[in-house]
């Protein structure tokens, strides 16, 4: 029977093969930008190697198996078609310009650990909440909604985007429209939904103490890799951003100011 300590322990070990692996691949390529693409996709491994471990997997389980698969890949699926073909991404080019021929192993602990330790932790609730062999109730009901609004408004603040992005027309301009017109980052307040989501529905099945994940994640989202690092230049590239910040919530949807 699986412990806690031996499904955290055995994933922890998986999710570090699979990022040195990512490292060295990174190497090869000289491109530390491949980790994005395979952040979701990440999960998507975490998710299946905890159910396959399972003697036998619940419904909860099916369930938070099939919940992360699918945002995981649309996420992987999307970057990954974003990014084919382009240079390495400005943020990781600045830093290696910043550590020049150190940056082979630096990337591979403020890069690559980093993320795998990070992913890791926040993937806690599924990890644990497939554990639970509690009937459904109505906080998995609830849980599974948010998760489902979650990767909905992720999913439809992406399209819109690379809609608006695919016109030459719209080239130095800002998107005000569709879900952009309520808050300035859709696809972070889509991913804030799917982790609280699946987080409601390890709480139905009693790792209610694993709220730190989703904390952390909100935090990146919010405060660390996600609103504040995007802004923190984008005014200096598109000065008609500094107006729609002014009008538009950061991150909650709501009425334009």
């Amino acid at each position: 029977m699986m412990t806690i300590v031996s499904v955290l322990g055995l994933n922890f070990g998986i999710v570090l093969v699979m990022f040195v692996l990512l490292w060295l691949v990174s190497l090869k390529l000289e491109d530390a930008s491949i980790v994005d693409p395979f952040w979701g996709m990440g999960f998507v491994i975490v998710a299946w190697a905890t159910y396959v471990e399972l003697e036998s997997p619940g419904q909860r389980a099916t369930l938070m198996l099939a919940l992360t698969t699918l945002w995981g890949l649309r996420l992987s699926a999307y970057l990954f078609w974003r990014n084919w073909g382009k240079a390495e991404d400005r943020r990781y080019k600045a830093m290696r310009e910043k550590h020049g021929e150190r940056f082979w192993w630096v990337s591979l602990f403020t890069v690559f650990l980093l993320q795998a330790v990070l992913l890791w932790f926040i993937s806690w609730p599924v990890q644990l909440g497939m554990l639970s062999g509690k009937p459904f109730g109505l906080l998995d009901a609830v849980g599974t909604l948010v998760c489902l609004l979650g990767i909905t408004f992720e999913s439809v603040g992406d399209w819109q985007l690379a809609r608006f992005k695919s016109n030459p027309a719209n080239e130095g301009k800002v998107l005000d429209q569709g879900l952009w017109h309520y808050t300035r980052h859709p696809n972070y307040f889509g991913d804030f939904c799917v982790w609280w989501g699946l987080y409601l529905v390890a709480v139905a099945g009693g790792a209610w103490w694993t709220i730190a994940s989703p904390l952390v994640m909100s935090l990146f989202l919010m405060r660390v890799s996600g609103v504040t690092l995007l802004e923190s230049t984008i005014v200096e590239r598109r000065p008609k951003y500094q107006n729609y910040i002014e009008r538009t919530n950061a991150f909650f949807p709501g009425p334009p100011g």
